[in-house]
C-alpha cells in the first residue's frame, strides 16, 4: 500500500491507497471535500464531524439512486425506472436526512 497525503476541508490526511488505486482515492477525495465544503459554505453547521456526517449521508443516498452493475448484468431491462423496487428504503433515508437537517439546523445550540 502506498501512503497519499490529502487535505479535506483543509485539513490534511494521510491514507492508505491499494497499489494502483491512487487515481481513484484522489477521486473519492475530491468528492468527500466538494461535498463537504458545500454543506460548511451553506453556514448552517459549524462542528467539522456533523459536517462529516451530512456528506457521508448525501453521499450514500446518492449511491442508493445509482444503477448497481450486478443488477443491471443480472436483471433484463423493464420499464422501471432503476431503485423503484426499493421504495421504502429510499423513503426511510429521505425521512433520516430530514430529521438530521432539522436536529442540526442549529448546530450553535446543540454544542
Amino acid at each position: 500500500m502506498k501512503q497519499v497525503e490529502v487535505r479535506i476541508m483543509g485539513q490534511a490526511y494521510l491514507l492508505a491507497a491499494p497499489e494502483g488505486g491512487e487515481q481513484r482515492l484522489q477521486q473519492a477525495v475530491q468528492r468527500v471535500d466538494a461535498a463537504m465544503c458545500k454543506i460548511r459554505d451553506a453556514g448552517r453547521i459549524k462542528a467539522r464531524d456533523r459536517i462529516a456526517v451530512l456528506a457521508a449521508l448525501n453521499l450514500a443516498f446518492e449511491l442508493t439512486d445509482a444503477p448497481r452493475p450486478a443488477d443491471a448484468a443480472t436483471t433484463a431491462p423493464t420499464d422501471t425506472p432503476a431503485g423503484a423496487d426499493e421504495p421504502a428504503s429510499q423513503a426511510a433515508l429521505g425521512a433520516l436526512l430530514a430529521r438530521l437537517d432539522q436536529a442540526l439546523g442549529n448546530d450553535g445550540q446543540l454544542l
